[in-house]
Order: structure tokens, then C-alpha cells, then sequence
């Protein structure tokens, strides 16, 4: 099954130099790079990027920063001033919108069999604590929602990964123009699909 997935290089691993080491992961897997640049990432992309409209998606952030809290022995609702997941969600969506445009941004559009799959493998758990090591941020990132939650912000985590192949879509769409896609075949891709 080929499919397409986002990657989003975020401001920290841009900013730690990391863009060569993590994209360099993807493509000795067999993914194949079909769109990238790198832009500086305005509020109102990012905003579409982390849409509160997503009522479901909102709700679940909520749900587990919530169960972060819990977890590291905080209190949200002193430090938020809710236990609402809805708004927590919100306030987390608040928080990845003020990361995401904090620096320059790494978008990619990659290409292969079960992309969606083989990238979130490889990118690990979206807590850097608990991510296991050989992935990308279990290698490189140590962050914890302790911390960040401590400091009301988001957990810096390297990297945004398309977690399903309609949410691949959606953000192929948001992110690339039609123009900016190239179709072309890697010498290697014989050996995938022979």
C-alpha cells in the first residue's frame, strides 16, 4: 500500500541542526522525498495545522495532558484553572501554535509503501521521555510533559508526523501546492516492489 505522510521538522530540530540526520532516516528506509522546504510558519498556518475545530482530536489532547498531569503528580486544574479536556485541548492547541511558529519549520512530503506507518515508527512516542531509543526522538530529544507542563508549553519533541492517511491527506493539502510535488523514481525502488 503506497501511500503519502507529512513530516514536519519543527523548530527545535531545525534549530539544533538536526534536519540532514533526521530526514537522512527516512530515506534509508525506502521513503522517497516527493515535496520539501522549509518556511517560516505564520499563526494562521499554524492554526489550520492544529485546528480546534477537530472536536474529537481537542478532546483527546485534552484527555491526555490531562492524564500527564496525573501521572508526574500535578494538579491541572490548579495550574490550568480547568479539568475540562475540551479546554485543556484548546490551551495545548494554543501552546503547539506558539511552538510551531517560534523558528523556521522543515515540511516533507514523503512517499512509499505504508509511509503513515513506517514514519511514526521511526519517529517514536510523542513523549520524548518514553520514546524508545533508535527512534528519532528517542535519540535526540529529552523533554518531558512534566516539564512542559510545569511551564505551559508544548513538549518539545523534534518532529510532527501524519498519525493517520486521512490526516496525511489533510495536511499534504495545507502544507504543498500540486506544483511543488515531483513524481520520480528512486534506483532502488525495483527492489521495494519487485
Amino acid at each position: 500500500m503506497v501511500e503519502r505522510t507529512v513530516v514536519l521538522i519543527k523548530p527545535d530540530g531545525v534549530k539544533r541542526g538536526l534536519i540532514g540526520e533526521i530526514i537522512s532516516r527516512f530515506e534509508k528506509v525506502g521513503l522517497k522525498i516527493v515535496a520539501m522546504k522549509m518556511v517560516w510558519v505564520d499563526e494562521g498556518l499554524a492554526a489550520k495545522h492544529y485546528p480546534v475545530s477537530r472536536k474529537d482530536w481537542v478532546k483527546k489532547v485534552g484527555e491526555r495532558t490531562l492524564k500527564s498531569y496525573q501521572e508526574y503528580g500535578q494538579d491541572a486544574g490548579e495550574l490550568l484553572g480547568t479539568m475540562d479536556p475540551e479546554q485543556v485541548g484548546r490551551l495545548v492547541c494554543e501552546w503547539l501554535v506558539d511552538f510551531l511558529i517560534g523558528g523556521p519549520v522543515v515540511a516533507v512530503l514523503l512517499d512509499g509503501p505504508h509511509a503513515v506507518e513506517v514514519v511514526r515508527k521511526l519517529v517514536g512516542e510523542t513523549y520524548p521521555l518514553k520514546a524508545a531509543p533508535g527512534t528519532i526522538r528517542g535519540d535526540w530529544m529529552i523533554d518531558s510533559p512534566a516539564l512542559s507542563n510545569t511551564k505551559k508549553r508544548a513538549i518539545k519533541n523534534l518532529i510532527h508526523a501524519s498519525g493517520t492517511s486521512e490526516e496525511a491527506k489533510f495536511e499534504e493539502d495545507l502544507w504543498f501546492h500540486k506544483n511543488e510535488i515531483h513524481s520520480y523514481k528512486r534506483v532502488d525502488e525495483d527492489l521495494i516492489f519487485g
